[in-house]
């Protein structure tokens, strides 16, 4: 029987070693991802703004905005995937709601975070914390919620640029208490901090490499070695692909010819191989009855 991937997610975790998580905001990244062999995927929440909406990271997606997506990406991959769920979009009740939300997707865990609504991207300045308490209430609310013991909640807090390490510190050891599987503490500058952070708590703790450069730039060996049990890439594969997009786009514009682009492109057949081109070729294989309606090149 093959593994649950909320099993393979909370193994990946736990087990020694670091599990690697590229993020993305959509399901043909989502391929890319599986193709080249990682073994679970992130869905990073100001990626699925900036694709779906075009718009930053300040709290504008609908829980099931991020759900669907999340599904989507799940689907499309085949991977355990850890997805942001922002708030949880409320009080304990709502976050009740967007587990079982994110489980019926097919998630295998999330994180939600202490902020007030409207939530800002984790590196932004202009946050604010709610209420230990009220935090703690919302973590006893999605473990009570998730139908499979195995589903992780990753509880998250901001407060580090808001109250300080200390006020941090006593967060993350109250959400810890309350049954979190795993910890994210957002936005720490230091070495000194990275360093520091792992040893106080039993639960694993989760690395943000966001791309703003508030938290440094660590080769996966020493994210390891600091005793961190997951590491997350939210943005990389969206923001590695803008440049190519603005040099096609602009080499459009300037020329009117593609021609000399082709050689940086993946070919027409490449692209539909990796969307899946053989199985459907091989379910209509099986079940188109005319030979002339079946997909093919």
């Amino acid at each position: 029987m093959a593994e649950r991937v909320t099993t393979k997610l909370k193994r990946m975790i736990r087990e020694p070693g670091l599990a690697v998580l590229p993020g993305v905001a959509d399901a043909l990244n989502a391929r890319l991802v599986q193709a080249e062999g990682f073994e679970a995927i992130y869905m990073t929440g100001a990626g699925t703004s900036a694709s779906r909406l075009g718009m930053p990271d300040v709290g504008l997606l609908s829980m099931n905005e991020m759900a669907d997506n999340a599904a989507r990406i799940a689907d499309a991959s085949g991977l355990p995937l850890l997805a942001d769920a922002d708030t949880g979009w409320g009080g304990p009740l709502n976050v009740r709601r967007a587990v079982r939300a994110y489980e019926s997707a097919g998630v295998a865990g999330l994180h939600i975070e202490d902020q007030e609504w409207p939530k800002r991207c984790g590196h932004l300045a202009g946050k604010a914390v709610i209420p230990q308490e009220e935090m703690v209430a919302k973590i006893k609310a999605a473990v009570d919620a998730r139908r499979d013991g195995d589903f992780q909640i990753v509880a998250r807090t901001d407060a580090l640029a808001v109250e300080g390490w200390d006020a941090m510190l006593e967060r993350a050891h109250a959400f810890e208490d309350a049954g979190a599987d795993v910890l994210f503490l957002e936005a720490m500058t230091t070495m000194e901090q990275l360093a520091e952070a792992p040893k106080l708590f039993k639960a694993p703790l989760l690395y943000n490499m966001a791309s703003s450069g508030k938290t440094p730039f660590l080769p996966t060996e020493e994210i390891e070695a600091l005793g961190f049990g997951v590491v997350i890439y939210p943005n990389f594969v969206v923001l590695a692909a803008i440049p190519a997009i603005r040099r096609t786009l602009r080499h459009l514009k300037q020329t009117g010819d593609v021609a000399a682009l082709v050689n940086d492109l993946v070919t027409f057949k490449e692209f539909f191989d990796l969307m899946g081109m053989d199985e459907v070729k091989e379910l209509e294989a099986r079940y188109v009855t005319d030979e002339t309606r079946r997909a093919g090149y």
